[in-house]
């Protein structure tokens, strides 16, 4: 072997190194994406996503010593796609959408990821979360590499019919860019289980009947049960493998939910199922409080029937900007990201915070927890469970055969178990925090994919 290559190889081990403090660097990416929102007049707040993502992958890649041409490398988009869907309204007049899907990294496996349909979709947000996933299906070590699209539009304002139809050009204008063994696509805010039926259909026009070519559609098109549920149950299980390190369980822990989605809804249930006390919930009508324990069965029949949680009468109304700093053992962020600052942080007297959100913690958070003593599961291992169980329907689909719930859950609690299990490693090896364990474990994997796969310093 070239002795450059056997040199990098050896260097992407998980051997000890110090840790090394944050870099202050900012990017070419970054910069671009800080000034394109910042001329936008959207607070700075809302850079955090990508500046977090870029400011964690460089730390990790410090701490493994990675080549600087690999770093680079590993940072800049395997593709980026940019499309415009034009559909006829339901009125008869024309509207134009653009679309995106940004294709992080392949070295692992296919590359994975949501679609969003949102009114700020930008391609500088979803070449971060891009990235995001890049780590999150390595720390999870499923044979996946990361992608995220997405359609800036409002889909509350189009009817289904014109949902149909401009999914259905989306599909047109990317079809021979993703694929079963190249770019598998799920929902994300804005879509859903329908929206990957039309996409699955739509595709099987060009290339044949090919259900695994997105995840998260419905069981009757040969998606995943346990799927609806993965994402809450992952973070079920994340938080079990947490607390178990240090001497305690689910029962008895007082939790507080911020968000009543897909995620904190089956979060709140499959807790409260597992003796666990729910006592503060949120969403974006309102706040809950309950110190003897929210009945969370009563909670999802009235946000059903009212669509969120105001005015429900099993507990006290509260300020939902107060929910983050009530008093409790673990706080769930299931919601936005960025709601973890450098403005409440120092309120924040949870003893753990378990991010089932995408990049609910702002860096400088981060440090005033820390010295707080607040132990933070990262996004990239405790909300895996999602993408974990899209890989199980995956499976399933290429195999022909479909696995009952029992066994998606029981294959989910293995894989979050040993994410946990090797990230905790990974802070043992290079003496840092749960979240630089997460990032370096991704990325360390991923950099040992590209380097076995031929790359060349």
């Amino acid at each position: 072997m070239h002795t450059a290559y056997l040199k990098l190889l050896h260097s992407l081990s998980a051997a000890a190194s110090p840790t090394l403090a944050l870099t202050a660097n900012t990017s070419p990416l970054l910069y671009s994406y800080s000034a394109r929102r910042l001329r936008r007049g959207i607070p700075s707040s809302r850079m955090n996503a990508l500046a977090a993502t870029s400011r964690n992958f460089k730390q990790a890649a410090k701490l493994l010593g990675l080549d600087s041409k690999l770093e680079k490398s590993l940072l800049i988009p395997f593709r980026e796609i940019k499309v415009e869907c034009t559909i006829p309204k339901d009125d008869g007049t024309l509207a134009s959408y653009v679309g995106f899907r940004v294709q992080h990294d392949n070295a692992r496996g296919p590359m994975k990821g949501g679609i969003r349909y949102h009114h700020e979709v930008d391609p500088d947000e979803v070449n971060a979360l891009a990235q995001l996933m890049t780590w999150k299906t390595a720390v999870a070590n499923i044979p996946y590499g990361g992608a995220k699209g997405g359609i800036g539009c409002s889909p509350g304002d189009l009817s289904i019919s014109e949902l149909e139809r401009l999914t259905r050009v989306f599909t047109q204008k990317i079809h021979d860019l993703i694929g079963i063994h190249t770019d598998v696509p799920a929902p994300d805010m804005g879509t859903n289980a329908q929206t990957m039926a039309w996409i699955l259909d739509e595709y099987s026009k060009f290339h044949g009947y090919s259900p695994a070519v997105v995840t998260g559609k419905p069981v009757d098109l040969g998606g995943s049960l346990g799927r609806d549920a993965a994402t809450g149950r992952g973070v079920l299980f994340a938080t079990e493998a947490l607390l178990a390190e240090h001497g305690k369980g689910i029962a008895g822990q007082r939790f507080v939910i911020q968000g009543f989605g897909n995620v904190g809804s089956w979060a709140a249930q499959l807790i409260t199922e597992a003796g666990g006390k729910v006592i503060a919930i949120s969403d974006v009508t309102g706040a809950v409080k309950n110190s003897n324990g929210i009945d969370i069965a009563k909670l999802m029949k009235h946000s059903a029937e009212n669509r969120g949680i105001k005015g429900f009468d099993g507990g006290d109304a509260v300020d939902p900007t107060s929910l983050l700093t009530e008093e409790c053992d673990v706080l769930i962020p299931a919601a936005l990201g960025g709601v973890i600052n450098k403005d409440n942080a120092d309120g924040i007297k949870a003893k753990y915070i378990i991010e089932a959100a995408n990049h609910p913690t702002d860096p400088e958070a981060d440090e005033i927890l820390a010295k707080k003593g607040v132990l933070i599961l990262p996004d990239i291992l405790a909300n895996s469970g999602g993408v974990t169980v899209s890989y199980f329907e995956w499976v399933q689909n290429i195999q022909g055969f479909m696995w009952d719930e029992e066994k998606v859950n029981r294959e989910l609690k293995t894989y979050m178990t040993r994410a946990f299990r090797d990230t905790k490693e990974m802070c043992r090896s290079h003496h840092c925090d749960l979240r630089m364990g997460a990032f370096t474990l991704g990325v360390n994997r991923v950099a040992r994919a590209t380097v076995l796969r031929g790359w060349e310093a």
